[in-house]
């Protein structure tokens, strides 16, 4: 692994993109969004919205869930740094995840590059 592989990095800011993609989903239902699982920001949207949860986007939830904390603190690990306990593979599942989530926002929004 190279210094410049982030992989920690990656899963934080995949959790970011789908914690704010998630946020959003709440504003459009005049929700305050309140928190930082994404899980929960889900159940809340899918509840307000009176729809069913969608598990697979839940699962995926969870997962971005699991690196809001580890993938920036070197407590949350037995030993060494965030840095040394990520890899291509948990960066890969990340960014797939937060892609999924955000683009269930995108399409409930209707939102379209400008």
């Amino acid at each position: 692994m190279c210094i410049r592989d982030r992989y920690n990095a990656s899963c934080f800011y995949a959790h970011q993109a789908a914690e704010k993609a998630a946020k959003a989903l709440l504003y459009s239902v005049n929700e305050a969004p309140w928190g930082h699982s994404v899980r929960l920001l889900l159940e809340r949207f899918f509840a307000r919205k009176r729809e069913k949860y969608d598990e697979n986007l839940l699962s995926l939830a969870r997962e971005l869930d699991r690196h809001y904390i580890p993938s920036r603190y070197p407590n949350a690990h037995p030993e060494g740094t965030p840095h040394e306990a990520y890899d291509v593979n948990a960066s890969k599942g990340a960014l797939n995840a937060a892609t999924k989530i955000v683009d269930l926002a995108k399409e409930v929004l209707k939102w379209k590059p400008g």
